[in-house]
């Protein structure tokens, strides 16, 4: 075990929750990580998840929500975002920990003989491993406190051997070292007109079960919670009532809740708990953005989402996320229009599709894979084109500009290798460092890479002086260098490039308004308090746009 080569000053804390998944215990995890954060402690988050996979990057969007790339390239859950929105702390590799990650290594060292012939087993193995992942993260990133957020509910089965794992490194670490926050919610029944906290309290003697005492609980509902309520829980959970904190459903703001735990008093129970000293949270930056976001707004913006992913917003949250900040940003609300792209192919003009997608102020295609829906992409940067309606392209968005353009100037048969193999007009073709890759998982352009801004663009305008930015991609597919010319004299501008000059990064459209796409996904650097120049640039037009109409 890496136990000694941990700081003594290293602290943990541990969240968890029960009765259901999705109560938030990511952004409760984010919003410990952003307390401590303004009160001048450094942090770093690490995510446990239960699930096979070996990480998010081949699960399907619509199903599981997006997948959200770290500075180093690994490909992680959407919980991930939260994080580096709440803490603006870049992530890496070691803060996503899958169970798959963990039975691939357990099983690849049984394999090399690195067991001696012992048998394998659950415990100790798998939950070594589990203990060995959490501390990797701790020793590389060195913070003041470690968040661990453990997916799932507790007495899942696919859960257990994280909870073990964690129980034996809480009696490791030793007392004062480690904090628990467990989240439970309490159902409401009309017909009775009152809170149930059974679910709950049957929660926790799960946990209990489990080796876990949990020092804080987040009592979560969508209905005011009486005080009888949490002093029933605090009664049953055997701890004091200023260790029960209310969380009721807030659906102005998610970045507000930070602020009503710490109303509640939860960076004195935290500090109280770790050892740490206490001084106010300097909260002012972040509760002004909370209330620009909330206040009522003169200019409502309507911005389209045009993707194959609609049917789950959280398949596209970095973007929407990125998109509501600039909003704030601009002092303005924002309201987003879905645009199911699969369905605008087939639609007139007339269609739903198509009436949503007239009505808007601007309009994003965000990124994706697969053929599915292109065509409707296609007509829609055409139709932003050629109207001059504002165009926010990211990753594939960026790549159907150029393939639209190609069409309208080179040829009706212009297209990408990954939608049409043998088209005669690849203006978008596999990168070569991808050739020779048949694996799926983790195996793309991943990561940060640099990207030379263009002079007197509005890729430059939108950065101010900065003519070398670094930013995150996830993609096998490029614009074909060989159409460059070709598209140029039709309008189009490569206004970022890398530092080699052999793959364009930004490319926009001459005389129009604003259209302009990105190779890299600039909605994974957006943060509360620094919006993204891009989406603050693409917002602050479509916002001078708005108010001539």
């Amino acid at each position: 075990m890496h136990t000694r080569r941990i700081s003594r000053q290293t602290k943990f804390v541990f969240v968890s929750g029960g009765v259901c998944s999705g109560l938030g215990k990511g952004i409760t995890a984010a919003s410990c990580g952003l307390l401590l954060r303004k009160m001048g402690y450094s942090v770093f988050a690490i995510k446990l998840d239960p699930y096979l996979n070996v990480d998010p990057g081949t699960m399907n969007p619509a199903e599981h929500g997006e997948v959200f790339v770290t500075e180093d390239g690994a490909e992680t859950d959407l919980d991930l975002g939260h994080y580096e929105r709440f803490l603006d702390v870049p992530l890496s590799k070691n803060s996503s920990v899958s169970a798959g990650q963990i039975f691939s290594k357990v099983i690849g060292a049984e394999r090399h003989g690195k067991f001696l012939g012992k048998t394998v087993q659950l415990i100790p193995h798998i939950t070594d491993e589990i203990k060995q992942s959490i501390l990797r993260g701790a020793i590389d990133a060195q913070a003041d406190v470690v968040l661990v957020e453990i997916g799932g509910t507790v007495g899942d089965m696919e859960g257990e051997a994280f909870f073990e794992a964690v129980r034996q490194l809480t009696k490791e670490l030793g007392h004062g070292r480690v904090c628990h926050i467990f989240l439970g919610f309490l159902p409401y029944l009309h017909a009775s007109k009152e809170l149930k906290t059974k679910p709950f309290q049957n929660a926790i003697r799960t946990l209990r079960h489990a080796g876990i005492e949990p020092d804080i609980l987040v009592a979560r509902s969508d209905q005011h919670i009486p005080i009888s309520v949490l002093e029933k829980i605090a009664l049953f959970a055997n701890t004091g009532l200023d260790s029960v904190i209310p969380a009721v459903t807030r659906n102005d703001c998610v970045y507000a809740v930070p602020l009503g735990y710490e109303e509640n008093g939860l960076s004195k129970l935290l500090c109280h708990i770790l050892g740490l000293k206490w001084k106010v949270p300097e909260l002012d930056r972040w509760r002004a953005f909370v209330m620009k976001t909330i206040k009522p707004m003169t200019q409502a913006l309507h911005i389209a989402i045009a993707g194959k992913y609609t049917k789950l917003e959280d398949s596209y949250y970095s973007v929407l996320e990125s998109i509501k900040i600039a909003a704030a940003a601009v002092g303005s609300k924002v309201i987003i229009e879905w645009i199911d792209t699969e369905k605008i192919e087939n639609e007139s003009e007339i269609g739903e599709e198509w009436k949503k997608l007239i009505s808007s102020d601007g309009v994003i295609i965000p990124g994706g894979f697969g053929k599915r829906g292109v065509e409707g992409m296609i007509k829609v940067a055409r139709y932003c084109r050629t109207n001059k309606v504002p165009f926010f392209g990211l990753c594939l968005g960026s790549q159907i500009m150029s393939i639209e353009l190609a069409r309208s100037f080179i040829s009706t048969e212009a297209d990408s290798e990954e939608f049409s193999p043998d088209t005669p007009f690849p203006v978008v073709h596999l990168m070569q460092s991808q050739q020779e890759i048949a694996d799926k998982g983790g195996t793309m352009r991943l990561g940060v890479f640099p990207c030379v801004i263009k002079s007197k663009t509005l890729a430059a305008k939108a950065y101010g002086s900065t003519r070398m930015v670094y930013e995150r991609h996830r993609h096998r597919f490029e614009f074909n260098l060989k159409y460059k010319t070709q598209l140029e004299n039709a309008g189009w501008i490569a206004s970022g490039y890398s530092p080699d000059k052999k793959l364009i990064e930004i490319i926009e459209i001459k005389n129009h308004p604003f259209m302009l796409g990105t190779q890299f996904h600039p909605e994974f650097l957006s943060r509360p308090e620094r919006p993204h120049p891009l989406f603050l640039a693409f917002m602050r037009k479509v916002a001078r746009i708005s108010k001539l109409r």
